[in-house]
C-alpha cells in the first residue's frame, strides 16, 4: 500500500481547487517550485497524471477527478476527528451513546436534553434513531449506553423506567370524508393516499409492517424527512397520515382533523432502558436518567 503524505494531499486539494500550482502552493504556505516538485513526485508514485498543465494553470485529469473526491472525504474525516476530539481537550468528562425511536427524538428528547446540557455542559451525547428491538439489543450488548423504546417487551439484563406517554393519531384534511369522525380503525384507512416519513425511519417501518399484518399496503404519495412536512402536506389536502399526538401541539387549524386511532398499539408507553447496574458506575448516565425520568 502506498503511504500518502498529509501535506501532499492538502497541496493536491489546494491546487485542484485553485486551478493553479502557484496559488495552491500559497494556500499551503509552500514555494511554487517546492509545490510543483511535490505534485510531480506524487504523480510518479501513483504512476499516473493528476493534472493537465496549461498556459493559464492546471486542470484535473479523469484520474485526478477521482482522487479529488477521495481526498475531500479524507480531509472531511480528519476535520470531523479534530472536532470530536476537541471537547476532550477542553475537559469533556463523559460521552454517552443514546438510541431512541423517532417519536421520542421529535417530541420529548429535545427539551429534556436541553435541560441536561444546561446542567452538565461537558458531557457529549451521540443520539441515533433506531427501531425498538434494535435499541434493546444495542443497549444489552453495550453498543448504546441508554435507549428510549415504546415496545412492550422486557429483557433480563436491562432495567426499564417509565418515560413519556403518547399515542398515534390519524390526521386528515378538513374536507376529508373521515374529518367528522372521532376515531377510526387502521384497516379502514389503508386504501387512502398516504403522506409518510422517509423509508428507513422507525415510524415508517412500523406503520408499513402493521399494514402488512392486515394484508394491506400503504399507497404512499409523498415521503418527507420530518413531521412538519407531513402535517403541512396533509393540511394542503395531499393525503392522510399517522403521527404521534405529541408532535401536534400547535396544529389546531380549520385545515386539518385529528382522529383517535382505535388500535391497542396506538398507545405509546415510552420507557428508558439501560443495563442493570449501569448507573452505579456512570455518574453522568445517572444524571441523564434522573432528568429524563424525574416525572
Amino acid at each position: 500500500m502506498m503511504n500518502y503524505s498529509l501535506t501532499d494531499l492538502k497541496l493536491f486539494l489546494a491546487v485542484a481547487e485553485e486551478g493553479s500550482v502557484s496559488r495552491g502552493a500559497n494556500r499551503c504556505h509552500l514555494s511554487a517550485p517546492s509545490a510543483s516538485l511535490r505534485i510531480k513526485d506524487l504523480e510518479e508514485k501513483l504512476g499516473l497524471a493528476l493534472f493537465v498543465r496549461g498556459a493559464r494553470g492546471v486542470s484535473l485529469t479523469v484520474a485526478g477527478t477521482v482522487m479529488l473526491e477521495h481526498v475531500r472525504r479524507c480531509m472531511a474525516g480528519l476535520e470531523q476527528m479534530n472536532s470530536d476530539l476537541l471537547p476532550y481537550a477542553q475537559g469533556l468528562t463523559t460521552h454517552l451513546t443514546f438510541f431512541a425511536n423517532n417519536n421520542a427524538i421529535n417530541s420529548f428528547l429535545p427539551k429534556d436534553l436541553s435541560r441536561f446540557f444546561a446542567a452538565y455542559p461537558t458531557v457529549r451525547i451521540t443520539l441515533e434513531e433506531r427501531m425498538g428491538h434494535e435499541i434493546v439489543a444495542a443497549v444489552s450488548m453495550g453498543r448504546a449506553d441508554i435507549g428510549v423504546v415504546a415496545i412492550e417487551i422486557d429483557h433480563a439484563e436491562l432495567d426499564f423506567i417509565p418515560y413519556q406517554e403518547d399515542k398515534f393519531v390519524l390526521i386528515v384534511p378538513a374536507s376529508h370524508r373521515f374529518a367528522a369522525r372521532q376515531s377510526i380503525r387502521y384497516f379502514e384507512c389503508l386504501s387512502e393516499t398516504w403522506i409518510c416519513l422517509q423509508s428507513g425511519s422507525a415510524v415508517h417501518t412500523y406503520l408499513v409492517n402493521k399494514a402488512t399484518e392486515l394484508g394491506g399496503r400503504l399507497d404512499i404519495r409523498v415521503q418527507v424527512a420530518g413531521f412538519d412536512g407531513v402535517t403541512q402536506l396533509v393540511s394542503s389536502g395531499a393525503g392522510v397520515a399517522i403521527v404521534p399526538m405529541s408532535i401536534l401541539p400547535d396544529v389546531r387549524s380549520n385545515s386539518i382533523a385529528i382522529l383517535d386511532l382505535d388500535e391497542p398499539w396506538a398507545l405509546r408507553h415510552h420507557r428508558v432502558c439501560l443495563r442493570k447496574g449501569a448507573m452505579a458506575s456512570n455518574t453522568q448516565l445517572r444524571n441523564l436518567v434522573s432528568i429524563l425520568c424525574e416525572r
